[in-house]
């Protein structure tokens, strides 16, 4: 492993429970914005669908968005969830984003619907699942790439751009692909913290060069709750505990305060449900947060590490990458 990870962020333009997704968006460009003033590689957004609470299900708009307003810091999908779209529009879309701002764009793909089925329906790519998934990933490849004599179907704009491919996943499955095609490979610890070990060997021990990347390249997404104590982590720690427990029960995502107590919100069965959702949590102040990265990372090898931060508070929230930054700047110390 590196001894310094890339920083980088995931973002899902959270909806405050009573905000505007206007005021929503506007929160995240202020956040993207501190990232970039903080020195973060990336800024992804994620999508999904029909999810009330989460808006950013126009993935490529906000990309766009976001990379309108900052400067150097790359922007792109964690991930378009291929399975929903035709190869071809994603080339279009992308290939217009790097056409825009050169050199900022990544396309962070998936190969779940990112919704539940109904919706996968109303998407209109029914019966085309996850299992053509390494051959849309393939022909978007093409579509990137340079135009070949009599190519019937052309990206315009996108052909010739290159856009930088990363496969996400939460399984074996995905690290292999990734491995086999030569791409870098983005695994989603932030919400499945399981086989984090296991993919990202597989996908050292297994990775091909390829035209895009002569060497394995791996990112760890992690959920992480930095605050100027251990004790206010704790306390801000509740609304993300809110919220996976609201999908678990099929209600609204909605962003809720923090509270003083879980007790009475959540039963036992539920309370470990959550928090084996989180296994990979960073909870607590630069120093606490540095120990318990240090554990997770121990014995594997990332070049980068993405996280998610769910606080309630717009300004505790961007003073949480002030945070994340001093956990990094202690591990340049110590390199």
């Amino acid at each position: 492993m590196p001894d310094c990870p890339d920083y980088s962020l995931l973002e899902l333009a959270s909806v405050r429970e009573g905000d505007s997704v206007g005021t929503t968006l506007a929160n995240s460009v202020a956040y993207a914005q501190r990232a970039e003033r903080l020195g973060f590689k990336r800024f992804w957004l994620a999508e999904h669908h029909n999810m009330e609470g989460i808006s950013s299900s126009a993935t490529s708009v906000l990309i766009g968005h976001i990379a309108g307003k900052t400067e150097a810091i790359r922007v792109g999908s964690g991930g378009v969830m291929l399975p929903n779209h035709p190869p071809l529009v994603i080339a279009e879309q992308f290939g217009t984003l790097e056409s825009l701002y050169p050199g900022r764009i990544d396309l962070g793909l998936g190969r779940a619907p990112g919704t539940d089925p109904v919706t996968a329906r109303a998407l209109r790519r029914d019966g085309l699942g996850a299992e053509q998934f390494p051959e849309d990933v393939a022909r978007l490849q093409s579509l990137l790439g340079p135009l070949q004599p009599g190519q019937p179907v052309k990206a315009i704009p996108g052909a010739g751009t290159n856009v930088p491919l990363w496969l996400l996943g939460s399984s074996l499955y995905s690290a292999q692909l990734a491995a086999m095609r030569g791409l870098p490979y983005a695994f989603a610890g932030h919400f499945a913290p399981r086989l984090y070990r296991e993919a990202l060997r597989v996908y050292r021990d297994n990775f091909q060069p390829s035209e895009q990347l002569k060497k394995p390249y791996a990112m760890l997404a992690l959920p992480a709750v930095p605050a100027d104590s251990v004790q206010e982590a704790e306390h801000l720690a509740t609304t993300s505990y809110q919220r996976i427990l609201a999908l678990f029960r099929g209600q609204p995502l909605w962003m809720k305060p923090p509270v003083d107590t879980m007790e009475g919100l959540w039963n036992a069965g539920e309370k470990a449900s959550v928090k084996d959702f989180l296994g990979l949590q960073l909870l607590g102040d630069a120093q606490a947060m540095r120990r318990q990265l240090a554990h997770i990372l121990s014995g594997i090898e990332v070049d980068e590490l993405m996280f998610t931060v769910d606080i309630y508070d717009p300004e505790k929230r961007r003073h949480a990458l002030d945070i994340l930054a001093q956990t990094r700047k202690a591990g340049q110390a110590d390199s």
